[in-house]
């Protein structure tokens, strides 16, 4: 009888110390999830638009790191319009769209650089308006009415065929930086 309660101890530490390895690297796996980011958080560095199926004039908008993004196709007209247009910092308007193929593409980040409010796009007009002061933006996001001190911001990208990608920094975008035609998001 001595031999079988050993033998009963003996498997019931094993068990026990198999329990308590196993609760372990629960504990562990756990913990490591709880410091990894969220896959929100992931997916928030870099956005992908495809632009091959947007259409002239009709705004476009995207999310990016909890940001509207606000993509506007130009027409030929509001192309032709924006190289004789000279925005209030004194540059060309045209210089604030992107190029891709044959196509001018009006990108930004949709919050009003007076205060941050959203501002609505009329079609009609070729114009944002932000209702929370009545600052005004033409369709390459430069500013037409006080009181916004600077156009939208134009948010990091890089061009990818007919893809952006928005979060990595191009060259077209350091180019826009370096000759100050937007700020660093």
């Amino acid at each position: 009888m001595a031999n079988n309660t050993k033998g009963r101890r003996d498997f019931m530490g094993m068990a026990l110390g198999g329990f308590t390895a196993l609760g372990g690297i629960g504990a562990l796996y756990a913990m490591k999830r709880t410091w990894d980011p969220l896959p929100s958080v992931k997916a928030a560095g870099f956005t992908t638009i495809d632009l091959k199926d947007v259409q002239d004039n009709v705004l476009v908008t995207e999310k990016w790191r909890g940001k509207p993004i606000f993509v506007l196709k130009q027409s030929k007209e509001m192309v032709a319009k924006a190289q004789n247009e000279i925005g209030k910092n004194g540059k060309k308007s045209i210089n604030r769209l992107i190029k891709i193929g044959d196509n001018y593409y009006m990108v930004a980040v949709g919050l009003c650089t007076h205060l941050g409010c959203i501002p609505g796009y009329n079609p009609e007009k070729e114009d944002f308006l932000c209702a929370c002061h009545g600052g005004m933006y033409d369709a390459t996001a430069n500013v037409t009415k006080a009181p916004p001190p600077r156009g939208l911001d134009i948010p990091p990208f890089k061009i990818d065929g007919t893809k952006l990608v928005l979060g990595e920094a191009g060259p077209e975008y350091k180019k826009m930086l370096a000759d100050g035609t937007t700020l660093a998001v």
